[in-house]
């Protein structure tokens, strides 16, 4: 029998079975790639990261070598599994920062200990910013009139690695009214600039929080989007939401009862936008083995 261990971690919270859960495989080598896809399916989360060890040199020069799964595919980049396989390693070896070398590149997550819990923050390729989208088809795939989407701001697309379409609605009531349809959504994405859409809303729950998101796909709806929670960072010190350099809460996973605290932040240098960052807590909770 061939027998690989595997982790599962929550993460974007310090409170276990809350947060986005990630399945992370310590030693991925000797899978094939329609093997690891298999093995994403089966742990059916929205993504499932095969670590594969290689020479020490290698790994100081490029970083620890990291795939991502969906169900569906294979992802260059995303938030919350690189987030958490970095936690991982930082609980193994100790190490205050741990580099990533992912299909988008090589992604390093810092970390430090606060009030009993281990900070993690990833710092994200510079944004890349794309189309601005008409409101007419968005709120046809979301299921919205057009007035409920805030018009103050515009739905464009960034991308730090994952290109998001960052949709802003008036109203958290609107926000969780969302009737969104996937098949509309395939479509409209595969003749756009961006891979997913992510709805966000000024008008949070906790007065805290800077913005309230929502973000569902095919495998369901996400209770964590780190990838998107960056580009939304970009995303608002771009159009005045919030401030270079300022620390800004996103919360996400209310209406999946797995609530996630995704803090970004991002700077600015002349006209762009730079330094993007995204962090948060990240607990294990399960620990096993597949064997076939």
């Amino acid at each position: 029998m061939r027998r690989y261990p595997f982790v599962q971690l929550d993460v974007f919270t310090s409170t276990p079975l809350e947060g986005n859960p990630l399945a992370v495989f310590p030693d991925g080598r000797g899978l094939s790639d329609a093997e690891m896809q298999a093995l994403a399916r089966e742990m059916n989360l929205s993504e499932t990261t095969f670590i594969l060890p290689r020479d020490a040199a290698l790994e100081r020069e490029r970083g620890v070598r990291v795939r991502i799964f969906t169900p569906e595919e294979e992802l260059p980049f995303a938030g919350h599994p690189t987030l958490g396989t970095a936690y991982y390693l930082h609980r193994r070896s100790g190490a205050s920062e741990v580099r990533l070398e992912l299909e988008a590149g090589t992604i390093p997550v810092t970390f430090r200990a606060g009030d009993g819990d281990v900070f993690g923050e990833m710092h994200q390729n510079d944004p890349e910013f794309g189309s601005v989208h008409s409101c007419e088809p968005i709120a046809h795939v979301a299921g919205l009139a057009v007035d409920d989407l805030d018009t103050s701001l515009p739905i464009q697309t960034v991308s730090t690695g994952l290109a998001f379409a960052i949709v802003p609605v008036r109203t958290r009531e609107a926000l969780e009214r969302l009737h969104f349809d996937l098949h509309r959504a395939a479509e409209y994405v595969e003749n756009s600039d961006a891979k997913f859409l992510y709805f966000v809303t000024r008008d949070a729950r906790n007065s805290q929080a800077r913005l309230e998101a929502r973000m569902i796909f095919s495998n369901g709806e996400d209770p964590a989007t780190g990838s998107a929670a960056g580009c939304a960072a970009a995303w608002m010190v771009a159009h005045g939401v919030a401030r270079p350099d300022e620390p800004a809460l996103i919360e996400q996973g209310h209406l999946v009862h797995r609530l996630s605290h995704i803090h970004v932040c991002a700077s600015r240098k002349g006209d762009r936008v730079v330094n993007v960052r995204v962090g948060g807590n990240t607990v294990e909770v399960l620990r096993g083995e597949v064997a076939w």
